[in-house]
C-alpha cells in the first residue's frame, strides 16, 4: 500500500508531503517519521493509532507546528506553514489550531472561565468578548454551573471538559488531541469524546486524535496506523496495543 493516504473529500484542509523527523542520539540517528504523505479534509475525523513509542505524539506535535520536520512540508489551506516567520506561525497556531492533551495543562491559579478565555486574550480579543464566548463554550461542555470555580476544585473529567472548551473557544478549523481520554475513567472518557464529536457534527471541526482506545477509534471512523515511521490505512482493531 502506498504511504500516501487521502480522505476522498474535496480540497484538503491540510496537505502533508514527504514528512520526516529524525533525532540524533548517542547511538546515532533515529528516524521516527519517514516520508509521510497525508491529506486531511475539512470535517474529517481521524484516529492515529500504533504501538507506544512509534512517534504518534511526534507526528501530532509537528502537525500542530510545535515541532519542525527534518524534511517535508505541511500546507494549511494551500500555504506552507513552515515558510512563515516564528511570529506568523504563532499567529496561525492561535487561530487555526486547537489542542487537547491527555493531561489538561490548565492554569491552576485561574478559574474555569479564565482558562477558557486565555487563548483569545493572548490573541488580543477584548476580555468582554472572550468572557461571552467562554461562558457559551462552558455551557456547551456542560459546565455552566462551574464557570467561576478554581480548576483545583474540579473533577478530572470536568478539568478535561474545560480543556476541550479552551481548545474550541476560538472555533479553530482543526483540533489535535493526544490521548484526550487516556487519563479518565471509561464513562467520563466517553463524555469527553462525545464533546469532540459534537463539535465536529455541529461546527465542522476537523479532528485528528492519537488514541489507544478501540472504542474512540471506532467512533472517529478513519483510522491511520503509524508503524515503522509510516502511516497506512487501518481499522479500529489496530488501536488495541
Amino acid at each position: 500500500m502506498s504511504n500516501a493516504t487521502h480522505s476522498g473529500s474535496g480540497a484538503p484542509l491540510v496537505e502533508i508531503r514527504g514528512l520526516s523527523r529524525s533525532f540524533e542520539t548517542g547511538g546515532g540517528t533515529v528516524d521516527v517519521l519517514k516520508g509521510l504523505d497525508l491529506d486531511i479534509g475539512e470535517g474529517d475525523r481521524i484516529a492515529i493509532v500504533g504501538q507506544s513509542g512509534v512517534g504518534k505524539s511526534t507526528f501530532l506535535h509537528i502537525l500542530g507546528t510545535l515541532d519542525h520536520p527534518t524534511e517535508g512540508t505541511i500546507q494549511f489551506r494551500g500555504e506552507d506553514v513552515f515558510a512563515r516567520s516564528r511570529e506568523a506561525l504563532s499567529d496561525l497556531r492561535g487561530h487555526f489550531l486547537g489542542f487537547v492533551f491527555q493531561f489538561h495543562h490548565l492554569l491552576p491559579e485561574f478559574s474555569a472561565i479564565e482558562n477558557v478565555m486565555m487563548p483569545g486574550l493572548i490573541q488580543g480579543i477584548s476580555p468582554e468578548e472572550m468572557r461571552t464566548r467562554a461562558e457559551a463554550m462552558l455551557r456547551d461542555v456542560g459546565l455552566a454551573h462551574r464557570i467561576e470555580h478554581a480548576v483545583g476544585k474540579l473533577s478530572g473529567g470536568e478539568r478535561q471538559r474545560v480543556a476541550v472548551g479552551r481548545a474550541l473557544v476560538l472555533d479553530p478549523p482543526l483540533v489535535l488531541a493526544d490521548e484526550p481520554t487516556g487519563n479518565l475513567d471509561p464513562a467520563t472518557g466517553d463524555q469527553v469524546a462525545e464533546l469532540l464529536f459534537e463539535m465536529n457534527r455541529t461546527r465542522g471541526t476537523t479532528l485528528v486524535v492519537v488514541t489507544h482506545s478501540k472504542r474512540m477509534a471506532d467512533q472517529l471512523g478513519r483510522v491511520l496506523v503509524l508503524n515503522g515511521g509510516r502511516l497506512t490505512e487501518g481499522d479500529a482493531g489496530s488501536a488495541v496495543v
